[in-house]
């Protein structure tokens, strides 16, 4: 079983021809609203790519948390650790995105916010029925650091996305067998620039070296560098027209996470994680975008 840990936003997104810069006002096209939220992103990428999902969250005592946990029911998901918050109103994100499928977010957490170590002991069962935990940084960095202990304590393989872009404790790092920054993420973490792949592969040695099992940083059109056991290895992705990336790092998440609970050696995972991030960025939306299992370039594998 894989459990996904992490936020679940409501998505209110706008098309415009360019980002806009600060101060500035555009009219834009096309307005559309989508369930998203790195958390849900991932745990919805995972089931459509036929992974037995448990989802733990918050969401807001409102029409967007009872969307959000409908919508997961239809997606098969398993949602009975996914609390409800009387204090604070369900996550909302504000996203435009421009003509090259580029994007800009802006994030009001709400109930995300208020996932607690609490919540998360009243999952216990769960987790302790979990062969793989994934988990983002778009709730209390305690609650990810109670699951980080709780994972190698119990000997769980847990899967951080380090996003959105923030330091890290070495001692949380230390407890992570998987790793998933992109090139901004890995910077920042490393302490190192990169701007090429020898610098990646530099990065990746350090954050290696804080004593995390499989280190694998995203670079966009290039693919993935994984370094494992002193090994680099560089995944290429297939070449696509992207017209909005904005949940693209999730559903490679999920997606390895749906590879790695398969046993697939991190070379075949990384691969078919690429596959299916190469297909959600030809679509519209976050969740909206996830590719099925059955779709062709998945078919398979």
């Amino acid at each position: 079983m894989i459990v996904v840990i992490g936020s679940s936003n409501t998505d209110m997104v706008i098309k415009c021809a360019h980002l806009p810069a600060p101060g500035e006002t555009i009219l834009g096209g096309s307005f559309f609203m989508n369930a998203g939220g790195k958390g849900a992103n991932q745990a919805v990428a995972a089931a459509r790519l036929n992974g037995d999902v448990t989802f733990i969250a918050k969401v807001g005592n409102d029409v967007f948390g009872n969307q959000a946990i409908e919508l997961f029911k239809k997606e098969n998901i398993n949602t009975e650790c996914i609390f409800i918050d009387d204090a604070n109103a369900s996550g909302i994100a504000l996203i435009t995105v421009d003509d090259k499928g580029e994007n800009c977010i802006a994030v009001a957490q709400g109930s995300n916010g208020n996932l607690s170590v609490d919540d998360i002991k009243k999952a216990g069962r769960v987790l302790h029925d979990a062969d793989i935990i994934l988990v983002q940084l778009e709730i209390p960095i305690a609650t990810i650091e109670y699951i980080a202990g709780f994972a190698k304590q119990h000997n769980k393989k847990l899967i951080l996305n380090p996003a959105p872009a923030c330091v890290l404790s070495d001692e949380l790092l230390s407890k992570i067998s998987i790793i998933t920054p992109n090139e901004k993420e890995a910077s920042m973490l490393a302490g190192v620039e990169i701007n090429d792949i020898g610098s990646a592969q530099k990065a990746a040695k350090i954050l290696s070296g804080k004593g995390i099992e499989t280190v694998i940083i995203t670079l966009g059109e290039e693919g993935a560098l994984s370094y494992q056991q002193n090994i680099f290895s560089i995944i290429p992705t297939n070449k696509v027209t992207a017209i909005d990336t904005t949940a693209a790092g999730d559903v490679f998440n999920g997606a390895l996470a749906v590879a790695v609970s398969e046993q697939k050696n991190i070379e075949d995972a990384i691969a078919f994680a690429n596959n299916a991030a190469s297909i959600s960025v030809t679509r519209l939306g976050a969740q909206a975008s996830a590719p099925y299992r059955s779709e062709p370039g998945l078919i398979g594998l």
